[in-house]
């Protein structure tokens, strides 16, 4: 029976909504709106005034912090100068079969003439030499060669048309012929001298059914003038790429007509097309084998093969010591491999200066937050004290001290622990790096550790000794415990900054101390391979955010406390 009525009590109950209503309907706000709705609107105009005032903040992290770090790791897989600046080439090279054991055949050597050809007038041949360089060895300079003597290919059918007909020899011939009425129209009335741009070349309709080769170099030609050049197209010759394009244009197996073409120039195209036939031509396999025999040497097509994509796993390849081989992903030969090492070192060495600042700073904590105030403020301040001090003197000053003469020898020899002669190797070493580091950051570790231990009431401990506990007894099982959050946040603290470390490991660390973010700084400010780079730092962070998701499901990210 009492369920009976309890369910019926339930049943007939007011619910929260209930005071919103009456009998005629819900309750109204003063503007004639139901409350419920005018609340909703109310809630919902403060959380947009909330965003707004974030909305600064939160816009100036996203521009100088988020998008900077994702246009870095963008370019860790980026991969776009190769297939832009060698476009043709890369498009017949997709057909080539690596494992033939020779190289292209004569169309690939001749769309790498042209691409070549634009690339130098552009300067760009020679970052494309120093991508391909970061993985074949000696690319660098045989794009520099090519550039140089590209244009003395193209040279040989620019002689022969200008020796034929004087008309090929002026460039205002070539704007008549290539461009449209209008632009020509525009180009005369167009004052140089005056602050008005220069009208956009227009090739002429109907000029690229006719010359196809040439339309495309010389619309390159008149662009890469214009905008790159910003000179005057009117006073320009065509590149030595437009005449060996016409070339190609007028030596079609079917016979080329310009009766249809009404333009000055189509009589001397008529009397080229028939005097092509006894030109001169350039073997461009043969003559690129001449500038230097790299060019026969497969290992360079397959390199420019491999990299041809717009987006590539080369430089995550290279960063853990693989590369690209003709079966896939291999590892690179024993004496190239540097980058595992040198992340396995980071690692061990972080976790070292760890733990050495916990047995450090731990003491140094515990004094700070159990001395009386007026003495633990005094030693605060000798804490804080490095930070008024630039990091590079910090680290110049171990310099000093830790070398062979330096005061740490001196003084050890002084109180007889080490002979004269058999003095410590502490400097350019991973000694030295661990020691200047353990100094440098051992502040980091001890701030969280006091400001969790300053939280921890003394009655624990001495309710503990009261108890019977021994004073290990009461530190071990009543007060460490309590300590262990600022540890945690301490020991986080540290690792990071000393895994992203540089400028010590650097100086003190010699070759067998360094870090990987010394080969990260190399690369973004030295050697320029800002892609090895990217992905260098791309690695670090995951193996961060790894540790990180570990420790966080071992101890518990809620139990790291700074404070509290």
């Amino acid at each position: 029976m009492s369920d009976v009525n309890d369910a019926t009590t339930a049943k007939t109950a007011p619910t929260p909504d209930d005071g919103l209503k009456i009998a005629d309907g819900p309750v109204l706000a003063a503007d004639g709106t139901p409350l419920k709705k005018s609340l909703s609107r109310a809630l919902r105009v403060q959380k947009l005034r909330a965003l707004a005032l974030v909305a600064p903040l939160l816009i100036f992290v996203l521009v100088t912090f988020i998008a900077p770090i994702a246009d870095m790791l963008f370019r860790s897989v980026e991969n776009e100068i190769v297939s832009e600046t060698l476009p043709r080439t890369t498009d017949l090279l997709a057909d080539w079969d690596a494992e033939s054991g020779t190289p292209p055949g004569a169309p690939v050597f001749k769309a790498l003439f042209k691409d070549i050809f634009e690339a130098q007038e552009a300067k760009l041949h020679t970052r494309l030499g120093s991508r391909l360089n970061y993985e074949l060895t000696g690319v660098s300079s045989l794009f520099r060669k090519s550039g140089r003597k590209v244009e003395d290919m193209a040279e040989v059918y620019q002689d022969q048309f200008e020796k034929l007909d004087r008309f090929w020899k002026k460039g205002e011939n070539w704007n008549t012929l290539m461009g449209s009425d209008a632009w020509n129209a525009d180009m005369a009335g167009w004052d140089p001298k005056s602050d008005d741009k220069q009208p956009k070349f227009e090739l002429r309709d109907g000029i690229d059914v006719f010359l196809p080769a040439t339309s495309e170099s010389f619309a390159n030609y008149a662009k890469f003038t214009q905008v790159e050049d910003e000179d005057n197209l009117a006073k320009k010759d065509p590149w030595a790429l437009v005449y060996s394009s016409l070339y190609d244009d007028l030596q079609r197996a079917e016979p080329v007509t310009f009766a249809g073409l009404k333009v000055a120039g189509a009589a001397e195209l008529s009397e080229a097309a028939s005097a092509v036939a006894d030109f001169e031509t350039v073997n461009f396999a043969e003559a690129f084998t001449k500038i230097d025999k790299d060019w026969q040497d497969v290992e360079v097509w397959r390199t420019i093969q491999a990299y041809s994509p717009r987006y590539t796993n080369g430089y995550f390849l290279n960063a853990i010591d693989m590369q690209k081989g003709a079966d896939g992903p291999e590892m690179r030969p024993e004496n190239q491999q540097i980058y595992l090492t040198l992340f396995w070192r980071t690692m061990v060495m972080s976790i070292v200066i760890t733990v050495s600042c916990i047995l450090l700073g731990y003491p140094v904590a515990w004094l700070l937050a159990n001395l009386p105030a007026r003495t633990a403020n005094l030693l605060m301040i000798l804490v804080l004290l490095p930070f008024w001090t630039s990091l590079l003197v910090r680290t110049s000053a171990w310099k000093v001290m830790l070398q062979h003469q330096g005061v740490v020898n001196e003084t050890l020899v002084w109180l007889g622990i080490v002979a004269t002669d058999d003095r410590l190797a502490l400097i350019n070493n991973q000694t030295g790096t661990i020691i200047a580091m353990t100094h440098i950051l051992l502040p980091f570790m001890i701030l969280p550790l006091y400001s969790v231990m300053a939280t921890v009431p003394q009655t624990y401990l001495r309710a503990a000794k009261s108890l019977g506990a021994t004073n290990w007894t009461a530190f071990w099982r009543v007060y460490f415990p309590q300590s262990v959050p600022g540890i945690g946040a301490g020991s986080i603290l540290v690792f990071i900054l000393s895994i992203g470390y540089y400028i010590t490991p650097e100086i003190v660390g010699g070759t067998s101390g360094t870090f990987i973010s010394n080969r990260i700084a190399y690369h973004i400010s030295s050697s320029l391979n800002w892609g090895l780079g990217a992905a260098l730092g791309a690695i670090l962070l995951a193996a961060v955010l790894l540790l990180y998701y570990a420790y966080d499901k071992i101890v518990g990210i809620d139990n790291v406390k700074l404070g509290g």
